[in-house]
């Protein structure tokens, strides 16, 4: 049920809506991959949680991957099977996020620490999920 938005214009619906109805757009393809850049880039938590959430709920029911390329740690804690880490375009680093985590190497360092910092805005690095089965 679209509810007050069923007579909105795009340029009225609020950030999250336009996500959701971005999402929907992608599904009436039917996909057997879903891409997403940054799906939580201008959302607060609690809405970019709940994406994260239906996400999860798209995977799950319509049994396709789903590839996120995100800098938010907190979403890919939530939604990912495997990561992978890019430094500069090139893949360096991939497994489960505990495992990534645990590679040796400056950009990897560097990033995790920001992260901890609550420092992310700028980063050189970016982190790329693969959800759904490998």
């Amino acid at each position: 049920e679209l509810g007050h938005a069923e007579h909105l214009l795009p340029s009225e619906l609020s950030g999250g809506m336009r996500k959701r109805a971005a999402l929907a757009r992608a599904m009436v393809m039917d996909p057997e991959v879903l891409f997403c850049d940054e799906p939580g880039a201008g959302l607060d938590p609690l809405t970019s949680a709940e994406l994260d959430e239906l996400l999860m709920r798209l995977r799950d029911r319509f049994g396709m991957a789903i590839v996120v390329v995100t800098h938010e740690l907190m979403s890919i804690e939530r939604i990912a099977d495997s990561a992978i880490m890019l430094v500069q375009g090139l893949p360096v680093a991939d497994g489960t996020l505990e495992e990534v985590k645990q590679v040796d190497h400056p950009e990897i360092r560097a990033f995790f620490d920001r992260v901890a910092a609550g420092e992310m805005r700028g980063s050189k690095s970016a982190l790329e999920l693969l959800t759904g089965d490998r």
